[in-house]
C-alpha cells in the first residue's frame, strides 16, 4: 500500500472519529437542553399557572433553548422537550411536589412514590398581621422616604443591563422586620410563586441548622455518607460541604455538558451522583462552588429525619414562619433537589430572610442554633475571596476598602441567598434591611441596594 493511501485512510478514520465524538457531544447537549426546558415549562405551567408560550418567550427564547419544541400534556400533567425529534425528555407534575424530571427510574416508578406531606394550615393570612400573615399596617416606620423608595423600585422594575431588559418580576423590602415596599411586574402579585433556583441552597442550610439544634447532625463531624466509608473521602465534614470546600471534583458550569448539567438534568439521584465523584483537592483546602455538595447535604437531611423527611421542611421551618406557599421539588429518587428547585412567593422568600435577620428566631422560638447565623457568615480559611459561608454568599469583610467587596456601595455585613438569573434575598443587619429581588436576568444589584438604603433616612 502506498504512503499516500495510508495517509488518506488515517485522515478518513480521524474524520469518522471526530464525527462520532461531536455527534455524541451534540446529542448529550440536546438531551440536557430538552430536559431543562421540560422542567422549566412543567414547573411554570403547573405551579405558576403560566402559558407555555409565555414561558418560551421569557425563559426559553435564547439559544439553544429556542431550537427545542415544548409540549404540555394536560391528561397526565407533564411537559416534554425535544429538539429536531431527538432526545425527548419529560417532566411530570405531582400536586404539592412540583415538577420532577423522568431520569434513571421509569415514569411509573416515580408516580408510585408515596410522600407523607403535612396539611397546609387553614388560615386566612390576609387577616393575620405581618410577618405571620399578610395584613400590613396603614403607616410606615419612621425614617422611610416612601416616594423615593417607590421610585427606586419602579426604576428597578423597568431596569436593563448592557442594553437588555432584566425582567424583574418582584421586589420586596423589609425594614426593621416590617414590609415597607413591594412591587411586581405585570402578571405577578404577592400570591405568585416564583423560582428561587440556588436560594434552595440557603434553605437547605437552614434545615441543616435545625437538625444540628436537635442533636441529629454535627457540622464538625465527618459527613454521614455511606459511600465514603473507608475511602479518601470519609473525612469530609458536614461543615466542608456547607462551605463548598469538600474537595470533590465537580464543575458548576451550565454552558456545556458538565457535572452540574448531568446531575440536575440527566441523573435521577442527584446526591448519589455527586457523592461518587472523586476528590480533586484535599478537603478543606479549596473553595469550589458546587450544587453537588448541596444535594449531598439534602440526602443527609433525608437520612437524619427518616420517614418524616418530606414533611420535615414544612413542619420544622416553613409553616412555623408563615411560608405557606413554598414548594420543594424532588428528583426521581424522592430527595428534594436542595441545590436548585424551589418555588415560593416573594413575601415568603422575605420571611426566610427575616428568620436569619432575627438570628434564627421566630415567634419567641429559636428555630436555628443560637450561633448558627453568626457561623453562617464566617468564610472558611480556604475561601481566599472571603465571600461564602454556610450556603450563603457574603459581601466581604474589608470595612476599610469597599472596592474589595462584592457590592462596594453596600455594607460589609450584608450576606445573601443567590439564585440563577438574579433570585436574591439580601440581609443587611447594619441597615436593618431585608431585600428580595426576583427576575429572569441579573441586574445591577449594587445600585439597587445602594438606592434602597438611600431612601431610608
Amino acid at each position: 500500500m502506498s504512503r499516500k493511501k495510508v495517509i488518506y485512510r488515517i485522515a478518513f478514520l480521524l474524520v469518522i472519529c471526530l464525527t462520532v465524538f461531536f455527534a455524541g457531544y451534540i446529542y448529550r447537549a440536546i438531551s440536557i437542553v430538552n430536559a431543562y426546558g421540560a422542567k422549566v415549562v412543567c414547573s411554570a405551567v403547573y405551579l405558576q399557572h403560566r402559558s407555555v408560550q409565555n414561558v418560551i418567550d421569557e425563559e426559553l427564547s435564547a439559544f439553544p433553548f429556542f431550537l427545542a419544541t415544548y409540549i404540555v400534556n394536560e391528561k397526565d400533567s407533564s411537559a416534554t422537550g425535544t429538539t429536531w425529534g431527538l432526545a425527548k425528555r419529560k417532566a411530570i407534575y405531582r400536586r404539592k411536589l412540583g415538577a420532577t424530571l423522568v431520569s434513571d427510574s421509569s415514569e411509573k416508578q416515580i408516580r408510585a412514590q408515596h410522600f407523607m406531606l403535612p396539611l397546609k394550615p387553614s388560615k386566612n393570612t390576609d387577616t393575620i398581621a405581618w410577618p405571620n400573615g399578610n395584613l400590613l399596617p396603614d403607616t410606615l416606620p419612621s425614617g422611610i422616604d416612601p416616594l423615593k423608595l417607590d421610585a427606586v423600585l419602579q426604576q428597578a422594575l423597568n431596569g436593563s443591563k448592557d442594553g437588555s431588559p432584566v425582567y424583574t418580576n418582584a421586589i420586596v423590602v423589609l425594614y426593621r422586620g416590617e414590609l415597607v415596599a413591594e412591587k411586581y411586574a405585570h402578571g405577578y402579585d404577592k400570591n405568585s410563586l416564583m423560582p428561587g433556583w440556588s436560594v434552595a441552597k440557603s434553605i437547605t442550610a437552614a434545615l441543616t441548622g435545625i437538625l444540628v439544634k436537635q442533636g441529629k447532625l454535627d457540622v464538625n463531624a465527618p459527613a454521614p455518607v455511606a459511600e465514603w466509608k473507608d475511602t479518601d473521602k470519609e473525612k469530609i465534614t458536614l461543615e466542608q460541604l456547607l462551605q463548598q470546600t469538600s474537595g470533590l471534583d465537580y464543575e458548576e458550569n451550565y454552558r456545556k455538558p458538565s457535572g452540574a448539567t448531568s446531575m440536575l438534568f440527566k441523573k435521577g439521584n442527584a446526591a448519589a451522583y455527586a457523592a461518587q465523584l472523586p476528590l480533586a483537592f484535599t478537603p478543606g483546602t479549596v473553595f469550589n462552588y458546587s450544587s453537588g455538595n448541596s444535594n449531598i447535604i439534602s440526602r443527609i437531611i433525608r437520612e437524619a429525619t427518616g420517614k418524616g423527611y418530606h414533611a420535615f421542611p414544612y413542619e420544622s421551618l416553613f409553616y412555623k414562619t408563615g411560608m405557606y406557599s413554598i414548594v420543594l421539588e424532588p428528583d426521581a429518587s424522592g430527595t428534594y433537589v436542595g441545590s436548585s428547585f424551589c418555588y415560593a412567593t416573594a413575601r415568603d422568600y422575605a420571611r426566610f430572610g427575616l428568620l436569619y435577620y432575627n438570628n434564627g428566631r421566630w415567634n419567641n422560638e429559636q428555630l436555628l442554633p443560637e450561633d448558627w447565623v453568626k457561623t453562617t457568615v464566617q468564610p472558611s480559611a480556604a475561601d481566599t475571596l472571603q465571600h461564602y459561608g454556610y450556603q450563603f454568599w457574603l459581601n466581604g469583610f474589608d470595612k476599610n476598602n469597599p472596592s474589595e467587596r462584592w457590592y462596594p456601595d453596600v455594607p460589609a455585613d450584608m450576606y445573601f441567598a443567590d439564585g440563577f438569573g438574579g433570585q436574591d434575598i439580601y440581609i443587611i443587619p447594619s441597615k436593618k434591611l431585608v431585600v428580595v429581588r426576583l427576575g429572569l436576568r441579573v441586574m445591577n444589584e449594587n445600585k439597587l441596594l445602594k438606592d434602597i438604603i438611600s431612601a431610608i433616612r
